[in-house]
């Protein structure tokens, strides 16, 4: 009797817990008398692994964090080091992301950016003195790939302001121009362009620029066109390069804004860095005085030794967008479920995000010698072209597996995936292409030059 009863206490006990809806429910789906004889059937070590894994092991999954930094370079840099990447990384994070998709989609440039960029005290981080920082390339870098993690076209902007507008005057110009342009520069109350490219003379222009300039008197007159000349449509001043009719040799040339015969006009329908806005500049018999040519530019030679230096952050822009790419595939795969779990529990998506992972360190990797060779004063055309080449060929190969992680919501902007897709594109070409860098290295190993 008292077994009896026990057996009945059990059993009220047992009914009271059941969520009889739930039951309901699931008896829709299953046949339950079936499911009883399955479960009856099994062993008590195949009940228990059954119940371990329906609890979940008895405790709450921790999903790691996301960092594409997976061999941890950053913290190899001083602490000093560290605290700048940090703040430009929450600038990027508060200032940019929350805005980065409405302006690319809308073609336009977040002008009130700048004054809050300025106060991060970065523009001109490796130049010494002017009112310069006179920090390492390395630490120059990073920051390079924390902004184009975010937004590359916010990393380009800055690109052509600190690195080929400023770069150009630094190593160019002047003690006069130095200290007129980069401490305005330094603090970007003037914004800078650089116009080398043309309409119809691209990876060509060490072979000759179809943009001409002639000396009369204390002036030089400027005729000619340059095409994806980015921050142009709102710069104060542009770095012209023409080619010299009297000795044939490329002269460089700071024209401001307002000068006569200078017209810039926004180049329309772009489908990369959009935010960035792009200009084809005509300029007809457009007068500049002596003062403003640069004074230490009377080559293509002087003008490569500027494209040295920023093709290495070029490098570390393609770094900086395959990381995006990659850690916002890591962090939708954690949320995106299929099958009732996770497709980051999947081995094919796994195998892909290590893929990813694998190139996105190698390039890192890269680019972190690269940048030391730059501070040792050892960094050489060649170098920074393979960095060019391999980059951003691995940065194709992760934007593209993050899209296929993304399906179809991979083509939506409000995923971020499809900006960073096409602003790939535009990053694998400009600062030379893959061709160009490649036959760059290739003379550097074989001796021979391949170009035509």
């Amino acid at each position: 009797m008292k077994n009896l009863l026990k057996s009945f206490s059990g059993i009220k006990s047992l009914i009271k817990n059941i969520d009889f809806a739930k039951l309901n429910e699931l008896s829709q789906k299953v046949d339950l008398n079936e499911m009883v004889g399955v479960v009856s059937k099994m062993s008590e070590e195949d009940l228990a692994k059954m119940m371990k894994m329906m609890k979940g092991g008895g405790k709450k999954k921790e999903i790691p964090e996301v960092n594409g930094d997976f061999y941890t370079l950053e913290k190899t840099l001083p602490p000093h080091e560290q605290e700048i990447i940090a703040q430009v990384r929450d600038f990027m994070e508060k200032e940019i992301r929350p805005i980065a998709n409405e302006y690319w989609n809308k073609g336009h440039f977040p002008m009130h950016i700048i004054p809050k960029m300025a106060k991060l005290n970065i523009a001109g981080l490796t130049y010494k003195g002017y009112g310069c920082p006179g920090h390492s390339a390395l630490l120059e870098g990073f920051l390079a790939m924390e902004m184009a993690r975010v937004d590359t076209s916010i990393s380009t902007f800055f690109g052509v302001q600190s690195g080929l507008a400023m770069g150009s005057i630094y190593v160019c110009g002047s003690e006069e121009q130095k200290t007129e342009w980069l401490p305005q520069m330094q603090k970007m109350e003037i914004i800078g362009a650089f116009g080398l490219t043309e309409p119809k003379v691209g990876s060509g222009v060490a072979g000759g620029l179809t943009t001409t300039c002639k000396r009369e008197g204390d002036e030089w007159v400027i005729n000619g066109q340059k095409k994806w000349i980015g921050n142009a449509t709102f710069s104060d001043i542009t770095i012209i390069w023409a080619r010299d009719l009297d000795d044939q040799q490329v002269k460089g040339f700071i024209v401001k804004k307002d000068n006569p015969g200078f017209h810039p006009e926004k180049i329309e329908n772009k489908m990369a860095l959009r935010t960035v806005q792009n200009a084809l500049i005509t300029m007809k018999d457009c007068r500049v005085p002596e003062s403003d040519r640069l004074q230490n530019a009377n080559s293509f030679k002087d003008t490569s030794e500027i494209l040295r230096l920023t093709r290495a952050g070029v490098a570390w822009q393609a770094v900086g967008c395959g990381r995006g790419a990659y850690e916002a595939a890591l962090r939708y795969t954690n949320e995106r479920k299929q099958f009732g779990r996770p497709i980051a529990g999947f081995q094919l998506v796994q195998d892909l995000l290590v893929t990813m992972l694998g190139d996105l360190t190698a390039m890192q990797t890269m680019v972190y010698r690269l940048s030391q060779m730059q501070d040792a004063g050892e960094l050489k055309d060649e170098h920074a072209s393979l960095a060019k080449v391999f980059c951003t060929l691995r940065m194709r190969t992760i934007v593209d597996h993050s899209r296929e992680l993304f399906g179809g919501n991979g083509i939506l902007l409000e995923y971020d995936i499809a900006r960073f897709v096409a602003d790939a594109e535009a990053i694998y070409s400009y600062e030379g292409t893959k061709e160009i860098n490649s036959l760059i290295v290739g003379r550097a190993i074989t001796g021979q030059s391949a170009f035509v």
